[in-house]
């Protein structure tokens, strides 16, 4: 998007993976808690606050083994319910601390792997509100360092 933006100077909005899986789960709840894979035991997460112009992000995304990801929106919603979705659900139901979330009334959506709809609604409501994105300034932001730095990053080159 980034370089047909630059190339047909079409102006852009961004916003997260993890937004989009939480307006997709958006049903009327205060709080939403969207998460992924993110390999290595660990989930990609975000908790989300309803707002009529669409969703807030509580505090950071992160990365966290999923335990400490439950304990975390937890720990941040206090009694409030929490509407969680996740493209790998199992990740969080297979926890322990995961039952109490349960005993409290919550349920974890299964989301699709169709994010398609969700990232247009975003960007459409986006691009009304005029907060368009700087495109020379737009850049992936990564929680932690990529497989590929952590485990091959000093290796000699092939050949060397």
């Amino acid at each position: 998007m980034k370089a047909w933006s630059e190339a047909y100077g079409i102006a852009i909005t961004s916003f997260s993976r993890l937004e989009a899986l939480a307006a997709e789960s958006a049903n009327g709840t205060n709080l939403i808690a969207a998460s992924f894979n993110a390999n290595r035991n660990q989930v990609y997460g975000g908790l989300f606050r309803t707002r009529d112009a669409g969703l807030q992000l509580v505090e950071e995304e992160m990365v966290a083994v999923p335990a400490d990801f439950i304990s975390w929106v937890a720990q941040r919603a206090g009694e409030q319910k929490v509407s969680w979705i996740s493209m790998d659900p199992e990740l969080l139901t297979s926890q322990e601390v995961w039952q109490a979330r349960l005993q409290a009334g919550e349920t974890l959506v299964k989301s699709s792997n169709v994010l398609a709809p969700a990232i247009a609604r975003i960007g459409r409501q986006l691009a009304l509100q005029g907060r368009y994105t700087d495109v020379l300034a737009l850049d992936a932001e990564y929680i932690r360092r990529p497989d590929a730095e952590v485990y091959w990053k000093g290796r000699p080159a092939r050949g060397s």
